[in-house]
C-alpha cells in the first residue's frame, strides 16, 4: 500500500455517507484529515489512503458497538464507483482476464489490503491480508474488501455467483447474520487466513459485457492514470494537499515551508527537482477548483473568486484567462452550451 498516492475521493464519500446513515457527522469523520466536506465533494477531488484510513478510524471510534461495519461499507462500492478501473473489469472477455486486470491496477481502487488469487484443489481463492494497515482498522478493511469482491463479481457477471467458502482470521461476531446475508454462507472465523473461495470453472466463463475495444482503451487509461498518480507522490503532493486544505486562504510558500519543516530554499530546490514550483502548484489547484465551482457548483464568478482567496475580482479574471485562454464568464457559457 502506497499511503500517499492520491486517489479519487469517491471512496471517502462512501465512508462519509455510511457514517451519516449511522449518525456520525461528516466533520467528525474527517477529524484529523485536513479535509473539509465541501472540498471532497468536488468531482475531481483527490485524497490519500492515509486520509481515508483516518476516516475509517474515526468511524470506528464513533461507532464502537457497530459490528460488521466493514461489510456495510463494502456493499456500497460498485463498478461505477471505481471509474475507469470498473470499465476495465466489466469489458474484459473472461473472469480470468478481469481478475488479472483488476489486481494489476489494484492501486486505482480503494482497497487497503493486499489481494492475491490462487487455485487450490477445487477452489479459486481470493486471499486477503493487511501488511502495513493500522491494527485498529484491519478487521474493517478485510470485511470491506471481502464484501466488495462479492458485489463486483455479481456486477461483472450481471448475476449472483455462489461463494463456496469464506474464512476470516478474526474472531466471530456476536451476530453472524450480516455475514450470511452478504456471502450466502456462514464464514469460518479464527481461521489461519482470510479467504473467499469460488468455483474455478468460472475463470473461463465469458462476461456478458465483454468488448475488446473498450477493454483495450480502459486498460490504457488505467496505465496512464496510475502512472500520473504515482508521479505526484513526493513533496509536490504534500504542498498541493496543504493548498487544498485552505483554498479560500491558501498558505504562501513560507508558510508551506514551515509546515513541512523545510527552509524556503530547500522547498524551492526540491520542487524544482520534481519539475514544478510553489506558484505552479497553487495555480494548478486554483484552476481545477475554479472550473469545478463555476461549472459543477454553479457559483458566480464573484463567489468563485472569493472562495479561492482573490481579494479583487479582476485578479481572478486575469488568472483565469491565463489558464483557459478566455474569461470565466465566457468559459462557463461555452461549457454549458456544449453540455446542452
Amino acid at each position: 500500500m502506497e499511503w500517499d498516492v492520491p486517489r479519487t475521493a469517491n471512496g471517502l464519500l462512501v465512508l462519509l455517507d455510511l457514517g451519516s446513515e449511522n449518525g456520525v457527522a461528516a466533520e467528525t469523520a474527517l477529524r484529523g484529515t485536513g479535509l473539509n466536506v465541501d472540498l471532497v465533494r468536488y468531482a475531481d477531488a483527490e485524497v490519500t489512503p492515509r486520509q481515508e484510513a483516518m476516516v475509517v478510524s474515526n468511524l470506528l471510534d464513533a461507532l464502537p458497538q457497530a459490528e460488521g461495519l466493514g461489510l456495510q461499507a463494502g456493499l456500497r462500492y460498485h463498478l461505477t464507483t471505481y471509474g475507469i478501473w470498473g470499465f476495465a473489469l466489466i469489458s474484459s472477455p473472461t473472469l480470468q482476464s478481469a481478475i488479472e486486470v483488476g489486481l494489476q491496477y489494484l492501486d486505482l481502487t480503494f482497497a487497503f489490503s493486499r489481494i492475491r488469487t490462487r487455485l487450490v484443489d477445487d477452489e479459486l481463492q481470493f486471499v486477503l491480508d493487511t501488511p502495513g494497515v493500522p491494527t485498529d482498522i484491519q478487521r474493517f478493511t478485510i470485511e470491506r474488501e471481502a464484501a466488495n469482491i462479492q458485489v463486483l463479481q455479481r456486477e461483472v457477471f450481471a448475476a449472483p455467483i455462489p461463494i463456496q467458502r469464506v474464512a476470516f482470521a478474526f474472531p466471530a461476531p456476536a451476530d453472524v447474520e450480516p455475514y450470511l446475508e452478504t456471502f450466502g454462507v456462514v464464514p469460518q472465523f479464527d481461521a489461519v487466513e482470510n479467504v473467499i473461495a469460488f468455483d474455478p470453472t468460472l475463470l473461463d466463463a465469458p462476461l456478458p459485457q465483454a468488448n475488446a475495444n473498450t477493454a483495450a482503451f480502459a486498460q490504457a487509461q488505467c496505465r496512464e492514470l496510475l502512472e500520473r498518480r504515482q508521479a505526484r507522490v513526493g513533496l509536490s503532493g504534500q504542498v498541493r494537499d496543504l493548498i487544498l486544505a485552505r483554498p479560500s486562504n491558501p498558505p504562501d510558500a513560507e508558510q508551506v515551508s514551515q509546515a513541512l519543516h523545510l527552509s524556503s530554499r530547500t522547498l524551492r530546490e526540491r520542487l524544482a527537482a520534481e519539475g514544478t514550483s510553489f506558484r505552479a502548484l497553487l495555480d494548478e489547484v486554483r484552476e481545477r477548483l475554479a472550473e469545478e465551482m463555476l461549472i459543477v457548483g454553479g457559483l458566480t464568478v464573484a463567489q468563485t473568486a472569493e472562495r479561492l482567496g482573490y481579494v479583487e475580482l479582476s485578479s481572478f479574471s486575469q488568472a483565469f484567462r491565463r489558464w483557459k485562454g478566455m474569461g470565466p464568464r465566457d468559459y462557463r457559457a461555452q461549457r454549458l452550451a456544449v453540455g446542452r
